[in-house]
């Protein structure tokens, strides 16, 4: 199978790129933690949204979300967060309130950053939500990639996570998208406090290993693709630090000979010191040969969530715009790098910076 990727041009659709998943209020202690709390600073995030944040409001491309809210003030609120982020919110499905939140609900995600020592802390309030309720039949898929039309689809491990019909609704949508020549991109994303109470590391390799063969571009790191597709990894441990480039690549060569339709594959790379210092890189497979970006050896990190996501969307501009993997997978280390250094789930990089970046440009003051 060939490993070109296709991809449409700019003329011929309305988006550049779609995501599909779960958009939730991130509620922030700052400095403090999310038990000792009197305040808490509100971001919207979410594994898949981040992904068309980061390319509308850094890279410019024309993107969409995917997703449904309760009709109450917490949603109108999260569409506001996403209005501000320029993410086009016409295809949201909005569920009636039933005042309590019996049926139906907005997700919650409290986050504290961590510090040194302390790692970061995630506590999700996300049972009953909008978006976790979507079944297929839901959404006019056709509409979506036929009528308005897409270059690139991007979902994720996450959203497969929080119920039966998530995955369902995923597998739908990836139907589609291939109908019409469409990218697909996944991020493997793998949590395992989603999957803990559903089956586990078991139930996650089942889902994952039926979507996967609908991907085009996979995305995730060393755990994901050991936990979630059951690839073997060398040396993988807790702590990371001292895993070898050479253990990465026969990972995904592993994923590559288990799933033939793969044309990209990409992980970051990265080795935990501490909370707020890490060792930070990625590698990327395309057309038989590797790409890797240059390591950023002790990068300081204010805010880790979302480092991730800000790589996949770095990584897919490269390939949308240049097409050139070395491009790419240079400018998702670059922006995934820029992201960790701001606070809340979403990137505050410019593409200037990015650019600046991904040329291994310093720190020095811009003035």
């Amino acid at each position: 199978m060939s490993s070109e990727l296709k991809i449409k041009s700019p003329q011929t659709c309305r988006y550049d790129e779609i995501s599909l998943g779960e958009v939730m209020l991130r509620l922030d202690p700052g400095e403090e933690r999310i038990h000792t709390a009197r305040h808490f600073r509100a971001w919207e995030g979410g594994g898949e949204y981040n992904v068309a944040r980061g390319l509308r409001r850094c890279f410019g491309l024309r993107t969409a979300v995917v997703t449904a809210f309760a009709d109450n003030p917490v949603g109108r609120l999260l569409e506001d967060f996403i209005l501000q982020g320029g993410v086009d919110t016409s295809l949201i499905k909005w569920v009636p309130y039933d005042g309590i939140g019996r049926t139906v609900r907005n997700g919650l995600n409290f986050t504290e950053r961590g510090f040194g020592v302390r790692g970061a802390v995630g506590c999700s309030d996300r049972g009953l939500s909008a978006a976790s309720q979507l079944k297929p039949g839901d959404i006019d898929w056709e509409a979506v990639f036929g009528a308005a039309g897409s270059r690139w689809f991007h979902s994720g491990g996450i959203y497969a996570a929080l119920s039966e019909t998530t995955a369902e609704v995923i597998l739908e949508a990836m139907a589609a998208a291939r109908k019409h020549h469409t990218i697909i991109s996944y991020d493997l994303n793998f949590r395992p406090s989603l999957w803990k109470s559903i089956g586990g590391m078991e139930r996650a390799r089942e889902v994952n290993r039926a979507i996967a063969p609908w991907v085009d571009v996979m995305i995730g790191n060393e755990e994901d693709f050991s936990a979630a597709l059951g690839m073997e990894v060398e040396g993988l441990d807790e702590k990371m630090v001292d895993l070898e480039v050479g253990s990465f690549k026969k990972m995904i060569e592993q994923a590559v000979r288990a799933f033939p339709n793969f044309k990209v594959v990409a992980t970051t790379l990265r080795g935990v010191k501490s909370a707020s210092r890490n060792d930070w890189g990625a590698i990327c497979w395309h057309d038989g040969a590797f790409y890797q970006a240059a390591q950023r050896l002790n990068l300081e990190i204010l805010d880790r969530v979302g480092g991730g996501d800000s790589f996949a969307s770095g990584l897919i501009y490269g390939f949308l715009t240049a097409g050139d993997a070395q491009k790419a997978v240079d400018f998702g280390a670059a922006h995934g790098a820029l992201a960790m250094t701001t606070p809340g789930d979403t990137s505050m990089a410019t593409f200037r910076e990015v650019e600046h970046l991904a040329g291994n440009g310093s720190a020095r003051v811009q003035r």
